[in-house]
């Protein structure tokens, strides 16, 4: 290991401290869940591991953003939440992998108020990125150094990406993680998202392939 990846990654295990572990069990498997505070905001994270993970390479990896309206109230105006169960799928069926559930991140960090504001000017025309900016946003402000940490807490060696988003293995990768492969997570669009997942397309950057080339349409209008 290169030292300078030896030293991001003690960086990053520093930021995180471990709070308790408890059994988990989900409709897809028996996990155990980590609880993690950030020492330097407070906030809690945790990390559902299924399976062993301990000084394992190439292991099954979701780094999640935290979704209030998709994960918990199925909101269809994104795909979050059925990407959170499509991992817990493709991790149940491999019998190993890692969700690292990131507080903090509604709205690409914009906070759970300023994404409900982005949603009324979504209904008003305005895309995703268009509706961040005109509120003093940042497009996405999210920062990925808590789940490094929490990856370098469960000695895991290197990760097979879920994600769909370049940004986010660029963001582990400059932080020390090995990724060996990233593995899309794509769900199929609806009327409601399909804007929305044209935008992260054409905008962000986002690895989309079943994304029709519908950009700026607004199902809102």
């Amino acid at each position: 290991m290169h030292s300078s990846n030896l030293a991001l990654q003690l960086e990053a295990a520093a930021l995180v401290v471990p709070q308790a572990k408890a059994l988990l069990p989900t409709e897809y498997g028996h996990y155990q869940m980590y609880a993690f505070i950030d020492r330097r905001t407070g906030i809690e994270h945790i990390a559902l591991v299924l399976g062993e993970v301990t000084g394992q390479e190439h292991v099954l990896t979701r780094v999640h953003s935290e979704c209030l309206t998709g994960d918990v109230f199925g909101s269809q105006r994104c795909d979050c939440g059925e990407q959170f169960k499509q991992a817990q799928r493709l991790i149940q069926k491999q019998g190993n992998g890692v969700i690292v559930y990131l507080r903090g991140h509604e709205g690409r960090g914009i906070g759970l108020s300023n994404k409900v504001r982005a949603y009324a000017l979504q209904e008003q025309g305005m895309d995703t990125v268009e509706a961040n900016l005109a509120l003093g946003q940042p497009i996405d402000s999210r920062e990925y150094d808590i789940a490094a940490g929490i990856l370098q807490h469960l000695q895991v060696r290197s990760i097979h990406l879920l994600s769909n988003n370049p940004g986010k293995m660029e963001g582990l990768a400059a932080l020390g993680i090995t990724v060996k492969t990233v593995l899309p997570l794509e769900i199929e669009g609806n009327p409601q998202n399909a804007a929305y997942l044209a935008t992260k397309k054409h905008k962000l950057g986002h690895h989309l392939a079943l994304v029709a080339d519908s950009f700026g349409l607004n199902p809102f209008n």
